[in-house]
């Protein structure tokens, strides 16, 4: 399982860690209008998930915004996701408020499914640790990071080249 700290304090990850060339788990998160989003929902498109704590923080807010803004250049048939604990009507909110309009916000509050499918869910306190996943079209994985101390910043040029890669 991958080692990740917390305000460097270690922390649990809870479910499976995920590898590139595996298959991409299935989950259920919810949309900001509480409907269920699911793998298939995206369904031959290459998918990034941006997986954060909070969108009320600052770096998950700037990873939010970064790959809003990677959106353009990657093109139509690429979706990205990003996966948080935070509420949907919460979400809703930062994203009116941050004007973010490529990514679509999900929220891991109810079930933790896409938490412990992916192997990002904290034990402790039942947040996301910071990660970035690629799945291609054919659903296989294709990146992974799971950022060391979840405080810090992914690698955004090494995720969108993944992306670009996949585009190509």
């Amino acid at each position: 399982m991958a080692q990740v700290t917390f305000k460097n304090g270690p922390v649990t990850l809870l479910g499976n860690e995920v590898k590139v060339g595996d298959k991409a788990p299935d989950f259920t998160v919810l949309a900001n209008d509480l409907s269920p989003v699911t793998l298939k929902d995206s369904e031959g498109k290459i998918r990034l998930f941006s997986v954060v704590p909070s969108l009320d923080t600052g770096v998950c807010d700037a990873q939010t915004r970064r790959f809003n803004e990677a959106a353009a250049e990657l093109g139509e048939n690429v979706v990205i996701y990003t996966v948080s604990m935070d509420l949907p009507f919460a979400q809703k909110r930062w994203c009116g408020a941050a004007g973010i309009e490529a990514v679509q916000t999900v929220s891991d509050h109810r079930d933790a499914s896409f938490g412990e499918a992916y192997g990002v869910h904290i034990k402790e306190l039942r947040l996301l640790t910071r990660a970035v996943f690629v799945v291609d079209a054919e659903g296989t994985v294709t990146y992974v990071e799971y950022v060391p101390e979840a405080t810090n910043h992914p690698n955004y040029e090494a995720a969108i080249e993944a992306v670009k890669a996949l585009t190509k």
